[in-house]
């Protein structure tokens, strides 16, 4: 075979994290029996059919990238794993789907993959990551809303807005853009919820500011710095912190020692810390948002606003 033609095709591959795909080796020259000699020969390794890595080594978005690829024309990477490219969520494992949406045709069936048709993708909904075409930032959130739960979908949008990526000028104007569009009721609910997106860390948190919402308290904030500490959940003109222990925190000795010395360099600032377990969230909530309850009245500064 030619070095010209060889050249060519490891520039492609090059450019796809190591990929080519079989309409693109035709397309540059090669005969149907030369691909299928290659690939024989282990040269061309199959990912999806009619996509191959060139050579052995695995790029890090090989799997997005082939899904693309296999996906066809104006595929592009959606749902959780966009969310993973843009550091939204964990990275979904090597045995998830790749989730894509192919725009207007009925989406291929692949193992490994999970595509989606829509019937709308704008350029705007479209960005690039390592060459990888996604979903921007905006529409990503959109459709989250149709595979993630309300509290998982505003753990996602209060990370986007903490890091930046979008902003809530840009959420509401995504949330009126998606009218009609699965997955678009959840996040307008969050928009339009009255309430900042709370960036939580773990299943406990997570319920215990359902817990807040659900009995009308002052909203906290939520992960906070104050004096040199972070602290879960903190009503700041109250001078009221919560701390919360789940399942997996604050389990050993040494981590309950230093957990009881910030709670009392915290009490010298002048801030009460109220500590709680699993337990009181998840099997006593009428009582722990009693206790909360009680102690943002007995608070300086209540009725004063936060």
């Amino acid at each position: 075979m030619d070095t010209n033609l060889e050249d060519r095709i490891a520039d492609l591959a090059g450019r796809q994290h190591g990929l080519i795909t079989r309409a693109q080796l035709l397309a540059l020259g090669m005969t149907e029996r030369q691909v299928a000699v290659r690939q024989r020969g282990r040269r061309l390794r199959v990912v999806h059919r009619g996509v191959y890595r060139v050579g052995g080594f695995v790029a890090p978005h090989e799997r997005e990238m082939a899904a693309v690829l296999a996906a066809g024309r104006g595929a592009v990477v959606s749902h959780r794993s966009a969310a993973g490219m843009h550091r939204l969520l964990e990275r979904s494992a090597a045995h998830d789907p790749v989730e894509v949406l192919v725009r207007g045709v009925v989406p291929v069936r692949r193992a490994g993959i999970l595509a989606r048709r829509t019937v709308s993708l704008p350029g705007s909904d479209v960005t690039s990551i390592d060459g990888i075409p996604v979903t921007a930032v905006a529409r990503t959130l959109v459709d989250l809303g149709l595979v993630l739960d309300s509290l998982s979908l505003e753990r996602v949008v209060a990370h986007a807005e903490r890091e930046g990526l979008v902003d809530r000028p840009g959420l509401v104007a995504a949330a009126e853009a998606a009218r009609g569009r699965p997955g678009a009721p959840r996040l307008r609910s969050i928009v339009d919820g009255g309430f900042e997106p709370a960036l939580t860390r773990s299943e406990a948190e997570v319920r215990f500011l359902h817990l807040v919402r659900e009995a009308r308290l002052p909203p906290p904030e939520v992960n906070v710095r104050l004096i040199g500490y972070e602290v879960d959940f903190l009503w700041r003109t109250r001078r009221i912190a919560v701390e919360v222990d789940g399942y997996r925190f604050h389990s050993s000795r040494r981590q309950f020692r230093t957990d009881r010395r910030r709670d009392s360099q915290l009490a010298a600032a002048g801030v009460q810390v109220i500590r709680l377990t699993w337990e009181q969230i998840v099997e006593e909530p009428l009582a722990t948002i009693a206790e909360l309850a009680q102690a943002l009245v007995l608070a300086p500064g209540f009725g004063h606003g936060e």
